[in-house]
């Protein structure tokens, strides 16, 4: 599965870091490196929604304090 968090500058500034960080976290403390791929990527066109994240081809919005329910419920509900 691959998963992309865009790093661009309007989605860093609403907190693309602390979500890299995040899932990085989650997915190492769920033994997932070799199901998911991490990836960041630029924009993604949808800059005033937040921080863009996609999983294949579904994007979703993503804020720092929503990123462990976003994993469990849509990434781990994927694999």
């Amino acid at each position: 599965m691959k998963v992309s968090i865009c790093i661009g500058s309007s989605c860093h500034l609403k907190g693309s870091r602390q979500i890299v960080e995040q899932m990085q976290t989650l997915i190492a403390n769920n033994k997932l490196q070799d199901k998911i791929d991490l990836a960041g990527t630029f924009c993604m066109n949808n800059c005033t929604e937040g921080v863009c994240v996609m999983i294949n081809e579904d994007t979703f919005s993503l804020r720092p304090e929503n990123t462990a329910h976003f994993f469990k419920t849509e990434v781990m509900g994927r694999l």
